[in-house]
C-alpha cells in the first residue's frame, strides 16, 4: 500500500496497490508544473487510489487535450495527471507519495526531445522521444 500528501497536507491519499509504472517525463508542462528538469510518475489503477482527506480541496488544470492535471487549491502540490485515454490508471506525482515506495521494473523517461538543455539524463533507463512510441537511441 502506498500513502501520500500534499505540502500542507489537506489532501492525503491511499492506493491499495502496487505502481506498475514509473516515468520521469521532461515535456515542457511537466518542467514547468514541477520546477523541476523533469516530472516522476507512478502509474497506479485508478480503482486501487482513494483520497482520505481533502477531496473537496483538489483543483484541476486541463493542461492539454485528454490530460487533466489536479493538485492542491492551498499549497498548490501536484497530486496526479488523469489522461482521458486510460481510463483506468491514474499517474500520481512522486514528489507526494510517501516513504520509500517499491519501484517497478518498467522504469523510463519520455518526452526527451523536449528535455531542458541544461539537464543531462545520467541513468541507463530506457528513453522515449514522446511517451512511449519511439525508443531514443
Amino acid at each position: 500500500m502506498l500513502q501520500g500528501h500534499c505540502e500542507c497536507q489537506k489532501i492525503c491519499f491511499k492506493v491499495s496497490g502496487e505502481i506498475n509504472q514509473l516515468s520521469h517525463c521532461h515535456c515542457s508542462q511537466c518542467r514547468r508544473l514541477h520546477g523541476a528538469a523533469y516530472g516522476s510518475y507512478a502509474r497506479v489503477m485508478k480503482s486501487e487510489f482513494q483520497y482520505l482527506t481533502g477531496s473537496n480541496e483538489v483543483k484541476q488544470y486541463a493542461s492539454s487535450t485528454g490530460s487533466t492535471r489536479i493538485f492542491c487549491h492551498h499549497c498548490g502540490s501536484n497530486i496526479m495527471v488523469i489522461v482521458a485515454a486510460e481510463p483506468t490508471v491514474l499517474y500520481v506525482a512522486m514528489g507526494v507519495i510517501n516513504g520509500n515506495p517499491i519501484l517497478p521494473s518498467d522504469c523510463h523517461h519520455i518526452y526527451v526531445n523536449s528535455k531542458a538543455n541544461w539537464h543531462s539524463i545520467t541513468d541507463d533507463l530506457p528513453q522515449y522521444d514522446e511517451d512511449t512510441v519511439e525508443v531514443k537511441s
